[in-house]
């Protein structure tokens, strides 16, 4: 496992495959773990950067709270110890955050941007369900129940059924690198710091000059996907993909979709 210095902390990333390079973000509480399962599919077409965000797996736990744009300075910096110039970013769910921070602040670093599982802040956000946010606040339970309760919420109803062994290595990773509850806590920051009006995204997406793909699960209970439609409505010429049979963890449940969904976009 790779680690370089940026932005004054230590920065744990993966490198995978060749070709244009493309950077992919992790949600609250997970690391580049969450994009396992596309990594091999993508690497046939793109320079595939995963990293850890500021908070979890191998990256340092920096006292919080963070915000969306510490974390866009966290890869900003990343992208310049690697020498990468530019890049397509895609971020999910927290990830998402970052990654609006960044193409408004970094613009030149962008070549296009995925919006993922995600929504732009603030009071006019379709909010996540009352189901969702419990398990999300949750910072009591061990590693496991908070995983099984994880999966139950944020995948569709019957993925658990139909993938048995899958989530059982998904307990698994979880109980083997069991998240550090100081930077769960901090990056739960990064979306509580998104509630008002005047911190969300939603009046500044307009200066967006990359092109844009917004994504979700039709079944995701975390960011409901009607908040697709607010993404696109503010963000010139940007363009929609809801996945069928997908909660919010769809880099998960519908993988091979995904992969040609982002690839197709990206490849344009």
């Amino acid at each position: 496992m790779p680690t370089i210095t940026a932005n004054h902390i230590t920065i744990a990333y993966d490198l995978n495959g060749s070709g244009p390079p493309l950077v992919l973000i992790a949600g609250l509480g997970y690391d580049r773990w969450l994009w396992h399962r596309l990594v091999p599919g993508l690497a046939r077409h793109f320079q595939v950067l995963t990293y850890d965000n500021r908070g979890v797996g191998g990256s340092d736990v920096t006292p919080g709270p963070y915000s969306a744009q510490l974390l866009a300075d966290d890869l900003a910096g990343l992208l310049a110890a690697l020498g990468i110039e530019q890049t397509a970013v895609m971020g999910h769910s927290m990830g998402g955050y970052v990654a609006q921070a960044f193409a408004l602040s970094y613009p030149h670093l962008v070549s296009k941007l995925i919006l993922s599982a995600t929504n732009f802040g603030g009071p006019n956000a379709i909010p996540v369900t009352q189901e969702a946010l419990a398990i999300l606040m949750d910072t009591s339970s061990d590693a496991v129940t908070r995983a099984r309760n994880g999966i139950v919420v944020s995948c569709a109803p019957g993925f658990a059924g139909r993938e048995p062994a899958f989530v059982q290595t998904w307990l698994e990773h979880r109980a083997a690198y069991p998240i550090s509850p100081a930077g769960y806590q901090a990056q739960l920051a990064v979306g509580l710091g998104l509630m008002s009006a005047e911190a969300s995204f939603e009046n500044k997406l307009a200066a967006i000059t990359a092109p844009t793909l917004i994504m979700s699960g039709d079944q995701d209970k975390v960011v409901p996907p009607g908040n697709v439609d607010l993404l696109a409505a503010n963000i010139p010429g940007s363009r929609t993909a809801v996945i069928a049979n997908a909660g919010h963890l769809f880099p998960f449940e519908q993988a091979e979709t995904a992969v040609q969904i982002i690839t197709d976009f990206l490849e344009e």
